[in-house]
């Protein structure tokens, strides 16, 4: 998942992610627990401190360390919003998880708040947040400062290992990672899994003045949007999972035995990456070399041109582009459609004349990039195997079944093997509890790391919910637009208007075409079909001065 937001070289980009630019790294506080009880004020908002949070608004919030021990320690939350644009139409708060798990939404609501669409700015304040143990809230820090850190993954080998040389170095440097969580993040590592996130977020519905939540959670955040709907079902007003993971797959069995796979295959992350590529190279093979670079004149040549680069740099890389950095970047660059797909093609391109990619500058070594703040979350709460010889067997496995990139989303999870901590707090279920309001799940058909499988298995195990198909590629709907799934994304949170059952949408800007929208909601008929029978029956109006609902 890594998700929304793809880490360097790593994670559930679930999902991931994500999805900044192409990283998005945190400047996190290091584990600070203070003594004393978690306050129940309401937040207090200033302007934002950074030139890329201009025009928006921050605030901290204390939450207790231990649900277990609420009137114990505390620990503080990091708060982003942008206020509603028509404060006089305002409905209340909409709350934003950019996933991961590890996704800072202090960097990532200004970088993708012009996506939400307007209608929902409009009457929306749009707030974000960093979970506990990520970015600028009380963050995991397993490493002495940034340069540590930095360097630490330096080490590493890019992309997954390749060969028992590199699979020693990778075993060793995540036991030294285990071994650095263990001494200066004990405290913390229980405390960070999802239920803990899912207590935080209630608590923030209430210092915002909703009686009622409203939230849109994208790839890992779907997982904690599913928690929450069953921690607190009567709180749900509007929950919008977008590019889902599947509850079961991820919360897995017993922490104490061994599991037979890894989350992400149990998720069926792999499979969703494997028809996603054949989608890229399908639609490239069909495009002109001056729309996909990578194109050799059909399909199939251009996956027989992909194999083969693939061989030639398992046997001599490009400089320090070897297969597994291939691999790890053509994996996240199939997140987005625009401009992924078509920076995908050219670094493939590149790479098959022989010449080093173009890519981004690293970004500073002083910014604490937060690696471990992923793995803390995941590793506490769901299943991994311990046998690090089976993290071999389970590629070669994957492999068979989903090509070259069912390679990287077996080492995703190899530091789990080793990792020190186990969540004080699990959620396995159940997932049926019945919501005061329908959930929206929404799921491009080929996404690449979380499959539209995972979002039919989202929609089945929750109680109340409606599944809304965008016909398209990449990860989420939030970054790889359709103007008519935020059409009924706005009819749903400000009216509780599902779309009609088996409703489809596809995406505003194909993947190698011209930039221009094709719009259209298909329910079985034209441009707006069935869109008279959408009930709009206002739901019950929130509670708190300026929060009538129209």
């Amino acid at each position: 998942m890594s998700g929304l937001i793809p880490r360097r070289r790593g994670g559930l980009a679930w999902c991931t992610a994500m999805l900044l630019p192409y990283v998005l790294l945190s400047a996190a506080a290091p584990q600070t627990v203070r003594g004393g009880s978690a306050g129940t004020s309401a937040l207090e908002w200033r302007p934002c401190g950074e030139p890329a949070q201009r025009g928006f608004e921050c605030a901290t919030f204390d939450v207790p360390l231990d649900y277990g021990h609420p009137a114990g320690d505390a620990i503080h939350l990091a708060v982003i919003r942008r206020k509603a644009t028509s404060p006089s139409e305002r409905i209340g708060s909409l709350f934003f998880n950019p996933g991961g798990p590890g996704g800072a939404g202090t960097a990532a609501l200004p970088a993708w708040y012009e996506r939400f669409p307007a209608g929902l700015r409009q009457r929306f304040d749009i707030v974000s947040w960093d979970p506990r143990g990520v970015g600028r809230s009380t963050a995991v820090h397993c490493f002495r400062n940034a340069e540590e850190a930095t360097a630490w993954w330096a080490r590493q080998p890019a992309g997954f290992p390749v060969g028992e040389k590199e699979r020693q170095a990778w075993f060793a440097g995540r036991a030294d990672l285990a071994s650095g969580c263990r001494q200066r993040a004990s405290t913390l590592l229980p405390h960070v899994s999802t239920p803990d996130s899912a207590r935080d977020l209630d608590r923030l519905r209430n210092a915002v003045g909703d009686r009622q939540l409203n939230y849109w959670g994208i790839s890992y955040g779907t997982f904690l949007g599913a928690v929450y709907a069953n921690l607190f079902p009567d709180k749900v007003r509007g929950l919008l999972l977008d590019g889902n993971v599947d509850p079961r797959g991820y919360a897995g069995g017993a922490m104490n035995s061994e599991p037979r796979l890894t989350t992400s295959l149990r998720m069926g992350s792999d499979l969703g990456s494997a028809a996603t590529l054949g989608q890229f190279l399908e639609l490239c093979g069909q495009a002109a070399a001056s729309r996909c670079a990578f194109s050799a004149g059909s399909p199939q040549a251009t996956r027989a041109k992909l194999a083969v680069l693939m061989q030639r740099l398992q046997r001599q890389p490009v400089e320090e582009w070897t297969y597994a950095k291939t691999v790890d970047a053509l994996r996240t660059a199939l997140y987005f459609v625009d401009p992924g797909w078509t920076d995908a093609a050219e670094m493939l391109q590149e790479l098959w004349q022989g010449r080093v990619p173009r890519m981004p500058a690293p970004p500073s070594s002083r910014t604490y990039p937060g690696f471990e703040q992923e793995a803390a979350v995941v590793c506490s709460e769901s299943p991994n195997p311990r046998v690090r010889s089976r993290y071999a067997e389970l590629e070669a496995f994957s492999a068979a079944r989903a090509g070259d990139l069912g390679r990287r989303w077996v080492w995703d999870y190899e530091w789990c093997a080793q990792w020190p901590a186990t969540a004080a707090h699990r959620y396995t279920g159940p997932w049926n509890r019945p919501t005061a309001h329908p959930v929206l799940v929404v799921n491009p058909t080929y996404d690449p790391a979380t499959s539209y499988q995972a979002a039919e298995a989202m929609a089945r195990e929750l109680a109340d919910a409606r599944l809304l198909t965008l016909h398209g590629y990449g990860h989420t709907a939030l970054v790889n637009p359709s103007a008519c799934v935020n059409l009924y994304a706005v009819r749903y949170f400000t009216t509780g208007a599902l779309p009609p059952v088996g409703a489809s949408c596809r995406q505003d800007t194909p993947p190698f075409t011209p930039a221009k929208p094709i719009g259209g909601i298909a329910a079985g008929g034209g441009g707006l079909a069935n869109a008279h029978n959408v009930p709009r029956e206002p739901l019950a109006p929130l509670h708190g001065p300026g929060t009538a609902q129209r």
